[in-house]
């Protein structure tokens, strides 16, 4: 088993454990595609791991159907450095092409308030619905 060699500041266990669970896979379940040597605690432990070994992080990475270039590579401080770069950039459009390279742009508290507004919206029908199912109620018991 050989070590990869990558940026000694990306932590590869930390960045399955973003992949797994951006995926909602359990550990329990990427255990059991990793096959009878595994189990939910060796998973956890790999997680821990600063390094993970070349032909394991390849197995893991075809079961979550990731490039396994993605979790050597990945650097949350770069990702939030890019974030941090570009949120001014942020408009009401999802979806912005400046080129070649298209850029998604989601406002996070806009996004919040819309999901605000449809809960309320949900709300307001089933308190409707609750009201007109009390009235049949009260119209059926009443005409007995």
């Amino acid at each position: 088993m050989t070590h990869t060699t990558s940026n000694p500041k990306i932590h590869e266990g930390r960045n399955l454990k973003r992949f797994r669970e951006m995926l909602a896979i359990k550990q329990d379940a990427l255990a059991f595609e990793l096959g009878e040597d595994w189990n939910q605690q060796k998973v956890s432990l790999l997680e821990q791991r600063e390094k993970i070994d070349s032909d394991i992080l390849e197995q893991v990475a075809a079961i979550l159907k990731i490039p396994a270039e993605a979790i050597r590579n990945f650097d949350e401080n770069q990702a939030i450095n890019i974030i941090t770069n570009t949120y001014h950039d942020f408009k009401d459009s999802a979806f912005v092409n400046n080129g070649d390279t298209p850029t998604f742009n989601v406002n996070p508290i806009e996004e919040i308030r819309k999901l605000h507004h449809e809960k309320m919206e949900l709300y307001e029908r089933m308190l409707k619905e609750k009201d007109e199912m009390m009235e049949r109620l009260e119209r059926l018991i009443g005409g007995r």
